[in-house]
């Protein structure tokens, strides 16, 4: 019995209309790259496992893609003692034989698995800056439109495979950067035409907060948490922070600033009445206050930009601005963030090349592709790649078809023609059809006679007779 054909589960097959889309997005994202000065690079698929774990926080460790060293390693292995290390099966009080399954794993991960997949564009950015840091010029602007794979369970908006498109500039603590990539963020969108809500917080704001509700130490555990404020509510929030050590009295010092709302300057000051204790607070607030004045002054609408004081990003490498953007459409459903990034001030450290401050953003392509296909924003013009079909009623005509196509092909239009020349004419109309293609010129023997083409218009179905100049005219 033949295999039935499958894929792996979070990850997806796409069709050429389907490509043709997401290359409208990748295209839309690059030339807004470009016009701010960024440069692309790639890096490779895999990368050491060194060089990823630790990056992402233990839920981020979880879901990075281990490989196995070679594909034939497992048969490498003479005995089973190489893989457990000593960690053979001790008997519990119940008589039963148990490992301790983390120190095996651990030691397993040591021995079966040196590389992993990225999990992300950041942290191999950070490792191509420290490997290449005399060849580039600082401040570096790259931008970076490649996959990245994560074990994550697979649902509506989250995949496996995916793809971001990301932009950092590092070697700069200019906080005009972080103004910049607000207004690429509004670029891109407005190019959509979808319309967004920008979010903005800073986690030295966050800082301030843990160190002011008396948990300077639990920081991690605290962005952590709010960070999923808006998937497991406030009770959901505070039930999180109980089991990870928090005291009451912290959790209850942050139902506050959990519950406020208000307007951007209301929540700046709150914020600077609940800091005013805290430096690194108020060096946030500070910060934010010169993102949100520059970004008003530059002409850009404030009215789709807002502070989100619970605002956290789960990555642990952010230290300045983090931003995170919704879909603000009533028709949508989408709840998940569709574009987020922040500062980070020492990434490059870990790679022994320190205080490299950088900053960035990633555009989640996938996701935008589900907003727009949902709202049905793609524009007609990317719904078909070939925009002319020559349909022919035989080979003569063919061969006095192909001189016209090359001219039409040379206009920069896409074109071409249905290849079995005698094919019935009922069948290349279909073929036109299936593909979306949306003007065909018919070729017979009085065209070829007059040069007077029948062009047709496969949507409105009007037909009219052209010579090749009026049709490229028209396409054009």
């Amino acid at each position: 019995m033949a295999q039935k054909p499958s894929i792996p589960k979070g990850t997806r097959d796409f069709s050429p209309q389907e490509m043709v889309r997401r290359n409208y997005i990748f295209d839309t994202i690059k030339k807004t790259f470009q016009r701010y000065g960024y440069l692309p690079i790639e890096t490779p698929a895999m990368e050491n496992l060194s060089t990823l774990m630790g990056k992402y926080g233990d839920e981020g460790d979880k879901l990075i893609f281990k490989i196995l060293n070679s594909g034939d390693f497992m048969n490498s292995i003479s005995s089973g003692s190489e893989l457990f290390n000593g960690n053979y099966p001790k008997r519990n009080e119940n008589g039963i034989d148990v490992f301790d399954t983390e120190s095996v794993s651990k030691s397993l991960l040591k021995i079966i698995s040196e590389k992993a997949l990225r999990y992300d564009l950041t942290v191999p950015f950070a490792r191509y800056v420290v490997q290449h840091q005399n060849e580039i010029s600082f401040p570096f602007k790259r931008y970076q439109i490649q996959p990245v794979w994560r074990a994550d369970r697979p649902q509506k908006g989250r995949y496996r495979e995916f793809y971001q498109c990301d932009a950092d500039v590092i070697g700069s603590n200019s906080l005009l950067n972080e103004v910049e990539l607000v207004q690429m963020m509004d670029d891109v969108f407005t190019a959509l035409g979808l319309g967004v809500l920008i979010k903005i917080n800073n986690r030295k704001i966050l800082s301030g907060i843990a160190e002011v509700i008396g948990e300077k130490e639990k920081i991690v555990t605290i962005t952590v948490a709010i960070d999923k404020l808006d998937k497991i509510g406030k009770d959901g929030v505070n039930k999180e922070l109980q089991e990870n050590g928090v005291s009451d009295a912290a959790i209850q010092k942050l139902q506050p600033l959990i519950e406020f709302t208000g307007s951007t300057a209301e929540k700046l000051n709150f914020l600077r009445s609940l800091l005013a204790s805290s430096e690194i607070g108020l060096k946030g607030i500070e910060e934010l206050e010169y993102v949100f004045k520059t970004v008003e002054a530059s002409g850009l609408s404030t009215a789709n930009v807002e502070l989100d004081i619970t605002l956290a990003r789960g990555l642990n490498y952010y230290t300045g601005a983090i931003f995170e953007v919704k879909v603000n459409d009533s028709r949508s459903e989408f709840t998940s963030s569709i574009t987020g990034g922040g500062r980070y001030d020492d990434l490059t450290g870990i790679f022994g090349l320190p205080n490299m401050s950088g900053v960035g953003i990633s555009f989640g392509a996938d996701r935008i592709y589900d907003v727009l296909l949902e709202l049905n924003l793609f524009p007609e013009s990317v719904t078909a790649s070939t925009k002319l079909l020559f349909v022919t009623f035989g080979e003569a005509e063919q061969a006095y078809c192909l001189p016209l196509l090359s001219r039409v092909r040379k206009a920069g239009i896409n074109a071409e023609v249905y290849p079995d020349a005698n094919a019935k004419m009922k069948k290349q109309m279909g073929y036109a059809d299936d593909k979306k293609v949306p003007f065909v010129v018919i070729v017979g023997g009085d065209e070829m006679q007059s040069g007077q083409l029948a062009f047709k218009n496969m949507t409105s179905g009007e037909q009219e007779k052209l010579t090749i100049d009026q049709i490229i005219e028209r396409l054009k």
